[in-house]
């Protein structure tokens, strides 16, 4: 699997499909597979690459403190380093956090941006929560349930009535590359000071905002607050799912996505 050495650090990316590129962006925790359901279908149209955030699946962990710019600093350079030089930029949670600062910080690289399930500014109860799961993750002496209690913010009571969530922990749980609670720990403390709301109206791209409307980690609010402060974006709410809409009516979102971009 392809790797490349970019600030600093050395990234895995997956590649598939020809024609106008799209790039996607993880959230917390999750490596390209999160976006298993969108690879394939977006490929058929487009060049899809994912790449690891550092830290998870095959990208490294250099020492020391980072931000969400950071990050998104990262997932630039492998875009230099591989020869994108324009992208539809998809991200969700922590993804769409990054993609915020990448649209900001390179106008010319996001040719539009599409942002699912995310936030512009860590407030307290958002901090709570994050604070909670780096507590609750170093205490964990059965990952099993530190996953399950996880789990049990990211989808809606449909997922959980049906049995969709047990095929979802499964996949954590036999993860070839799981995250270890160090690397976790520190991406999550990455996230506590992110605040783009004073620059977000410097993005001119296309902006789709998607949210789930059962969605507890980020409620609706943070959505309808990023769709406010991008001029001309587009908000979308998705009845009956919650923090991960892409995973949980993955043909749906597609189709939406698809056509945003169309």
């Amino acid at each position: 699997m392809p790797t490349v050495s970019a600030n600093g650090v050395e990234l895995h990316y997956v590649q598939e499909g020809a024609g106008d590129d799209v790039l996607l962006l993880c959230g917390l925790g999750d490596d390209w597979t999160a976006w298993e359901a969108q690879v394939g279908p977006l490929a058929e149209r487009y060049r899809v690459t994912v790449v690891d955030n550092r830290g998870v699946g095959l990208s490294s962990l250099p020492d020391g403190a980072f931000t969400v710019a950071d990050m998104a600093a990262d997932a630039i350079a492998l875009c230099d380093a591989i020869g994108i030089s324009s992208a539809h930029v998809m991200g969700f949670s922590m993804g769409g956090a990054i993609g915020q600062e990448l649209a900001i910080a390179r106008p010319d690289l996001a040719r539009s941006l599409v942002l699912v399930g995310t936030w512009a500014y860590s407030d307290r109860m958002f901090r709570n929560f994050i604070e909670s799961s780096i507590y609750f993750a170093g205490l964990a002496d059965d990952g099993e349930k530190f996953l399950m209690y996880f789990l049990g913010t990211t989808y809606s009571h449909a997922v959980w009535e049906d049995g969709r969530i047990d095929t979802f922990a499964r996949a954590f749980l036999d993860h070839p590359h799981p995250q270890d609670i160090e690397a976790f720990q520190r991406t999550a403390r990455a996230i506590l000071d992110h605040d783009t709301r004073d620059r977000l109206g410097a993005i001119a791209a296309p902006t789709l905002v998607v949210y789930g409307e059962e969605d507890i980690i980020c409620p609706p609010r943070h959505s309808r607050e990023i769709a406010s402060l991008i001029p001309g974006a587009r908000l979308v709410g998705v009845p009956e799912q919650a923090h991960q809409p892409f995973q949980e009516g993955p043909a749906a979102f597609n189709e939406l996505v698809l056509r945003f971009w169309g």
